[in-house]
């Protein structure tokens, strides 16, 4: 048997911005994904994904010939995406799925709503086993910036930017003194990236300022070393996503009393957002509906 483990992620800044160029400061988490192979000796698929609390949520057997039919698809729409992630590594590697089958299981130790990154985790260790580029196989299935492969594959904070659509990723050493008094909190809603994307794409203003401006609070945040200039520079941040998506920020809509700053973490409206608190502030999100706060070292991978 063989098995891979990949990270989970946050993307800190950024966000929507990073499929057009901008430097993005990402996060691998602590949390992530791990696949199993056992090779068999017919040639089916024998699929069984388990959840964090190793229970299975989702089961499938197919056959390598079935799958491979390029006009084989399924009612089941998770069963679909496998059979399309599976046709696309053999694509990438034809020597892979031909004469013999595999017992195939993935666990994780998070739960799959909180958008940390249940698919490029999958992506990751599908690639590493097939010995193809996560990056082509992320292409020809989610597609995205990537980042999110890039924190699956490194175990230290990231800058990440796509240069002609190529990715450039350098670690940096992001590890704040006020770590202390960041906290990740999940909204209760996984939020679908694809319809933010959307959503971002309607946008027709010039992008160059923006950019510019974003790859600037990155490099900045990156060297802060006081909390009172990190959410200054988390303020700015949302105030330049608020005026290309069209949408209030997070703090404005929900938390408007609270005593610290709010920052949305991928497509607005769902998954966690970071808020800086001196103090722990699980009791004012609790009361507001919200279980999952997590430490900043609790979550991130450093």
């Amino acid at each position: 048997m063989k098995n891979f483990n990949s990270n989970g992620k946050l993307l800190l800044t950024g966000e929507y911005l990073v499929l057009d160029g901008a430097k993005s400061l990402a996060l691998p988490t602590k949390y992530g994904q791990q696949l199993y192979i056992t090779p068999t000796d017919n040639a089916n698929i024998y699929w069984e994904s388990y959840d964090e609390n190793n229970n299975i949520w989702f089961t499938d057997k197919l056959s390598i010939e079935t799958i491979l039919k390029s006009d084989f698809s399924s009612k089941n729409e998770i069963t679909q995406r496998l059979i399309q992630i599976l046709k696309s590594v053999h694509d990438l590697n034809p020597s892979l799925l031909t004469t013999h089958g595999f017992k195939i299981k993935t666990t994780q130790n998070f739960n799959r709503a909180w958008g940390l990154g249940t698919s490029s985790t999958l992506i990751n260790n599908i690639a590493n086993w097939a010995n193809i580029d996560a990056y082509k196989l992320l292409e020809l299935t989610f597609g995205g910036s990537g980042y999110d492969i890039a924190c699956a594959q490194y175990d230290n904070p990231i800058a990440y930017q796509l240069i002609n659509k190529t990715p450039q990723i350098k670690e940096v050493n992001f590890d704040p003194v006020f770590k202390d008094y960041i906290y990740f909190v999940y909204l209760n809603q996984k939020q679908n990236s694809r319809d933010g994307i959307a959503n971002y794409r309607r946008y027709k203003g010039n992008l160059t300022s923006p950019i510019l401006s974003i790859n600037g609070i990155t490099e900045r945040i990156i060297l802060s070393d006081n909390l009172t200039d990190f959410e200054m520079l988390i303020e700015e941040h949302e105030h330049i996503i608020s005026e290309i998506i069209n949408q209030r920020p997070i703090k404005e809509k929900r938390f408007t009393d609270f005593n610290g700053a709010v920052k949305s973490l991928g497509a607005w409206g769902g998954d966690f957002v970071m808020v800086t608190s001196e103090i722990d502030p699980s009791a004012y999100f609790n009361s507001k509906g919200y279980d999952t706060v997590i430490k900043y070292s609790d979550m991130i991978k450093a």
